[in-house]
């Protein structure tokens, strides 16, 4: 496979590969999908589960991909992908990429078997999952990436019930104990980290993962134009992180000095309205209990990002 020069956003084709589609406003899966395309390019097999991406971007007589594309079984799109691609190879194609898009519930749940497969044969693909924190596409359930406190349709708030009791599932570090080639986590709030991402993992020879954080306004109860702003918060206020796994090694490519108010970044959202004091500092241990596990097993940035009160840019 040819390498892959990262664009930036000088360089970043004009060409859509993904237009049209009926997403909301505001979704951050979409803009994930948009922005893999535009780096991997026409050469691309793109596969996606009965999810958002699939429901916005078939609808007939219309299709929003530029690419050849196809809609996988919800728990079948590694595997579907893995077949994609040993297709493409027996028919003597070069220079192609297969990709998959997976929501959080099609990747963390319905279709962790199919990945892990994957994983273990090492086929030579690329799994996008874009995590926007619950079945959004099927009326906003709670998927096993959900977070703590987050109201959902299955996880409702009230004054005895305090939404998802539940902790994110923590895809980046499953997918990487399988000893996968490559392993990454990014955010639609820091673009060029993701474009970077998606090109390097576009010439691993092997499985390669990215699980990139997208947020869904009409599930989150957002205004529509704060999508990249709290893509962005989500990281600096260290509930989401930018990590990388390859060679058996965990890097973080980000670690802030000091991380912007959990509060701030909840309160946008309604699904996070009924939260009180104790709700937010418990949500703090916990962000504070994973970043010195990872601060003290991983591989540190050699420069430290600046603190969030600090403007700080992607990558």
């Amino acid at each position: 496979m040819s390498p892959i020069k990262p664009p930036n956003a000088k360089t970043l084709s004009e060409r859509e590969f993904f237009f049209g589609h009926k997403g909301c406003a505001g979704c951050g899966g979409s803009l994930a999908l948009r922005l893999a395309l535009k780096v991997l390019g026409e050469r691309t097999f793109t596969v996606v589960p009965a999810g958002c991406m699939s429901a916005v971007g078939f609808v007939y007589p219309q299709l929003a991909f530029g690419t050849n594309a196809i809609i996988s079984t919800f728990p079948g799109t590694a595997s579907m992908l893995a077949g994609v691609a040993a297709g493409a190879r027996a028919l003597g194609l070069k220079d192609f990429h297969t990709v998959g898009f997976a929501g959080d519930g099609g990747t963390a749940d319905i279709g962790l078997q199919a990945l892990s497969g994957a994983i273990d044969r090492h086929d030579r693909i690329l799994y996008i999952c874009y995590d926007n924190e619950a079945y959004m596409n099927t009326g906003v359930q709670k998927s096993g990436l959900t977070p703590f406190g987050a109201r959902t349709t299955t996880t409702p708030a009230g004054q005895h019930i305090r939404g998802s009791i539940t902790q994110k599932k923590n895809m980046f570090e499953i997918v990487a104990a399988h000893g996968i080639d490559y392993a990454a986590t990014a955010s639609v709030g820091y673009p060029q980290d993701f474009i970077n991402k998606v090109a390097k993992a576009a010439t691993v020879e092997g499985t390669a993962y990215i699980h990139v954080f997208a947020p869904c306004p009409t599930g989150w109860g957002c205004e529509t134009d704060l999508s990249i702003e709290l893509a962005k918060e989500a990281v600096d206020s260290g509930l989401w992180y930018l990590a990388e796994f390859e060679n058996g090694e965990h890097r973080l490519n980000r670690d802030p000095r000091e991380f912007t108010p959990v509060r701030s970044y909840l309160e946008k959202q309604a699904r996070f309205a009924h939260l009180r004091d104790e709700d937010f500092a418990a949500i703090e241990r916990t962000r504070d209990a994973q970043w010195a596990r990872m601060r003290r097993q991983w591989a540190r940035p050699t420069t430290t990002a600046p603190s969030a009160a600090t403007p700080a840019t992607a990558g």
